[in-house]
């Protein structure tokens, strides 16, 4: 009899049946001994293995089950909340409407590898009368030609190619598996199924009816890219109306390494929303502020003068040279520094903190514990209802606290994980991190840092979300800081030095008069009775005013239109304009109830307009690498260049349409596999590497990073074919 104990060392019941069919093959051959030995497997794989989809529902009397999503009770038992789950139109089951998309994805794959069984034994059944050898199998039309090896196969080189569809499938079944192999053979992202132009290109798919034949590669290249960019250039020069009234902010997205090598990349930005304008290589004149200089003034005569109130540049630049040629060559425009750098830069500051960097380090080595065992993520994820203990954000600095509150709220959740049997009871788990988690002095440092940090990255949020927010920076640091002082009201060491790091950044980085400018035409500020530094900022107010309106007719009445406002007389005055304060943009209500004071509402707006950040969403710099890559000729370059402005304004429209009050812009759905607190600092053993390849294939995340250059090698990262 076959020993099948070595079954349960395998992570997924589809990839061991697929093992277990070569011993069987090698023994009986394809004979009665062969499927017979077959089911007998999958019968006692099916009796041992537990269904991991319990812990999405609650069962309840009867053959009824309860989703702990949206809490719908459905009778059927688990087969019926598995479809539930799966979103998917069948078996005549409402979808869930609130389950995660990384749970939809792991039923499916588990309703997809039960469907491989039994389509696999009725079909293997059905043709023993006839198969003599393996050689008198009759296959179905490949997917590829037998001669030309897919990347699949060489990584599992006695692999049988993959047929394009199964009679035995429904039609929703085999489109879906059809969209997989897509991805797969063209390694494209799992996270492109999110995006609302994946559906809309299959509604338009649809509704084309049998026969459509998609565009060639050639068609794409040429008629359908120029048009697509025509299309986005129309939109852009729609935006650029506006620009007459609210002004524009030209944004200067700078990536650096250590080889010298300097992108930038120009974006524009209006209270509508931010386009991308081109990338530009730098790396020969990145030093020379002459050469930067002259690049900025291309940029702004393109823009118009006349429309641009502020550039934001980080501080890769050679700030001072630039900032000084532009203050000095256009009196209207000003240079400030990007709000969200410099936020980033004082939380990293607080994570240097001898205390608190001991605290990331300690839950970092929690973190890499679970993430580095198979089977212990899994019992994480079946403790924390399903859900990530660690979060990937915008920065390094920003992921640390994210992950630190993460883990801080799923204190409790931990506790039970490591004091049950399934804990308790595995050997591999001795000498682990729990002495970290039962060490009363990390929770409490760990809630230290999350208390000293919050307030910040809700700073964070406010200027990265893509809003006009420089009416609001002055105002959120004010209440950042007096929250630090609140906490550490009785500890005046630590206040002292988390407020002396955030001053420093302050002054030398963040202040711009600007800021304060706008602080001051806020009507939110200006009414409210609390603000104490109104004073303080008049002085800045008036030079931001003195620059804007450079000579006596344009400052005629001033003095008296900035009375009317600060005593909120005239319309500033009126209930409308009292109730709106608070409710609406500083801006809008400046359109709206400004015309009291003329000359004074048409420079409100024009500051009130304006971003702070140059943080829009994750960028990769590989794809603009490629653009300006010297062994690309003309065409190419020109082409890749296209797709880049096509792309990128897609994103940022896209990212204006869908914005959501849950979604949180400092903080990225997937979880990076490569960060701190999931890579070991030390190489890994192969058993290790295996167990998270292994968990990755069995419906755990898979990081795409790492399976490319795994698969297809570290320099394979083309993704346009050019």
């Amino acid at each position: 009899m076959l020993d099948v104990s070595i079954m349960f060392e395998f992570g997924s019941s589809k990839y061991l049946i697929g093992f277990l069919r070569y011993i069987l093959f090698s023994h009986f051959g394809y004979s009665a001994g062969y499927y017979s030995g077959l089911q007998s497997i999958i019968y006692i794989i099916m009796v041992r293995e537990k269904d991991v989809c319990w812990e999405y529902a609650e069962k309840l009397d009867g053959n009824k089950v309860r989703c702990k999503f949206c809490l719908r009770v459905l009778n059927g038992g688990i087969s019926r909340l598995k479809h539930h789950l799966s979103r998917l139109p069948s078996k005549g089951v409402n979808p869930c409407s609130k389950v995660r998309d990384d749970v939809t994805d792991r039923v499916r794959s588990i309703i997809a590898s039960k469907e491989d069984v039994k389509e696999a034994l009725t079909a293997k059944k059905q043709r023993i009368p006839e198969v003599k050898s393996p050689g008198g199998i009759s296959a179905s039309k490949p997917l590829m030609p037998l001669d030309v090896p897919s990347p699949i196969l060489k990584v599992f080189p006695t692999m049988t190619p993959i047929p394009i569809g199964h009679a035995s499938l429904s039609n929703q079944e085999n489109a879906e598996r059809s969209i997989a192999l897509f991805f797969f053979e063209n390694k494209l992202d799992f996270s492109v199924a999110r995006s609302s132009s994946y559906q809309l290109m299959i509604d338009a798919i649809g509704k084309c009816g049998p026969g459509f034949i998609g565009p060639s590669a050639d068609t794409l290249k040429t008629m359908w890219l120029d048009r697509i960019k025509s299309e986005v250039s129309l939109q852009s020069k729609d935006i650029e109306k506006e620009w007459g009234t609210t002004g524009c902010t030209i944004i200067a997205d700078t990536w650096t390494d250590n080889k010298s090598r300097a992108l930038i990349n120009f974006l524009v930005s209006s209270p509508t929303r931010t386009f991308f304008l081109k990338s530009v290589d730098a790396s020969s004149n990145f030093k020379n502020s002459k050469c930067l200089a002259d690049l900025f003034d291309s940029v702004i005569q393109e823009l118009g003068p006349e429309n641009v109130v502020q550039i934001i540049m980080d501080n890769s630049f050679n700030y001072t040279g630039v900032a000084n040629h532009i203050l000095q060559n256009y009196g209207t425009i000003f240079v400030s520094p990007c709000a969200s750098q410099c936020l980033d830069i004082i939380l990293e500051e607080f994570s240097k903190v001898d205390w608190v960097n001991s605290c990331i380090v300690q839950a970092q080595a929690i973190s890499k514990f679970i993430y580095n065992n198979a089977s212990m993520l899994d019992l994480m994820k079946k403790f924390t209802g399903g859900q990530e203990l660690i979060r990937t954000g915008i920065t390094k600095s920003v992921s640390n606290f994210l992950s630190l509150k993460s883990m801080l709220k799923q204190r409790s959740r931990l506790k039970h994980l490591f004091n049950s049997p399934e804990y308790s009871m595995n050997a591999s788990y001795a000498n682990k991190p729990q002495a970290i988690f039962e060490n009363n002095d990390f929770w409490r440092a760990a809630e230290e840092s999350v208390a000293i940090s919050e307030p910040f990255l809700k700073v964070l949020r406010e200027v990265s979300g893509g809003k006009p927010a420089v009416g609001s920076i002055y105002d959120l640091m004010t209440r950042a800081k007096e929250s630090i002082r609140t906490y550490y009201i009785m500890d005046e060491n630590k206040c002292k030095t988390f407020l002396d790091i955030v001053d420093r950044k302050w002054r030398d980085q963040l202040h711009s008069p600007l800021h304060a400018a706008a602080a001051y035409l806020n009507p939110g500020i200006q009414y409210n009775t609390e603000v104490k530094f109104l004073g303080s900022i008049k002085e800045d107010f008036y030079k931001v005013l003195e620059k804007l309106l450079p000579t006596p007719d344009t400052r005629r009445d001033i003095t008296n239109q900035i009375l009317t406002f600060s005593r909120a007389s005239g319309m500033f005055g009126c209930k409308l304009a009292m109730e709106a304060r608070d409710t609406v943009s500083p801006g809008l209500w400046w359109e709206q109830y400004g015309d009291s004071a003329p000359v004074l509402q048409r420079v409100a707006i024009r500051i009130l307009s304006q971003v702070c950040s140059t943080f829009t969403f994750e960028k990769n710099w590989s794809t603009f690498q490629q653009i300006h890559s010297e062994k690309r000729n003309k065409i190419d370059k020109e082409t890749l260049n296209d797709l880049i402005y096509i792309n990128y304004n897609l994103k940022l429209a896209r990212r204006m349409e869908s914005k959501s009050v849950e979604a949180d812009p400092i903080q990225f759905d997937d979880i990076d596999m490569t960060s701190e607190w999931v890579e070991e600092t030390e190489s890994p053993s192969p058993t290790q590497w295996l167990d998270r390849f292994g968990s990755a294939l069995d419906g755990s995340d898979l990081n795409t990073r790492q399976f490319n250059t795994a698969i297809f090698g570290a320099n394979d990262h083309n993704i346009f074919g050019l």
